[in-house]
């Protein structure tokens, strides 16, 4: 897959103040970033998350899910660590868009479970694809990480990628009355690797 580099410049956070980086897919136009701090290209394993656009989570707080919490998580880790990266990947609802998701939200509302809910708009239950990272891995020199995920998928995507994964760190936070039944749906059906209520 082919991604253009577009531009890097300072984003400052109340986690800290970032770098965003900016990035083009070629085939699809999609624009994905990734937001980094401190030296990557040392060489020195980096503290890595791979995070896939949920607007309801990321921007509208919602309960639902519990992307934002991760996405926020991940950034107050990295600005503790002083080093880090986030890849932002612009793949809402799992690859299926916003449009899809919210159907995908309306018949959760009357019984079906995530992976149903995809199931039954004619989709697969992940439709994600990590294909783009390899180029921007490269362009910030990022060969080692510490995986911030509770996706077993991400790991072997990165493994593919040729990309050392020298330590998963369980990432999990957000669970609250609302998304409880989705997390243990990610945990039963798409096998991430999240401890549960006593977690």
């Amino acid at each position: 897959m082919a991604v253009t580099y577009v531009e890097t410049s300072k984003l400052p956070t109340p986690m800290g103040t970032f770098q965003i980086h900016g990035f083009i897919d070629d085939e699809d136009g999609k624009e994905h970033i990734i937001l980094s701090m401190g030296d990557l290209a040392s060489g020195e394993p980096t503290l890595v998350r791979i995070h896939s656009e949920c607007l309801t989570g990321d921007a509208l707080f919602s309960l639902r899910c519990d992307c934002g919490a991760q996405l926020q998580a991940a950034m107050e880790k990295i600005a503790a660590e002083g080093r880090g990266a986030i890849f932002y990947l612009r793949q809402e609802g799992r690859g299926i868009g916003l449009t899809n998701k919210i159907r995908a939200y309306q018949l959760q509302d009357n019984g079906a479970d995530t992976v149903e809910a995809n199931e039954k708009l004619g989709f697969g239950a992940d439709m994600r694809d990590y294909s783009m990272l390899k180029p921007m891995f490269e362009k910030v020199g990022i060969t080692r990480v510490k995986l911030m995920t509770n996706n077993p998928r991400k790991i072997a995507a990165l493994k593919d990628l040729n990309v050392e994964v020298i330590e998963r760190l369980a990432h999990e936070t957000g669970r609250n009355p609302h998304n409880a039944n989705y997390l243990e749906t990610k945990k039963g059906k798409l096998g991430h690797l999240i401890a549960g209520e006593d977690k």
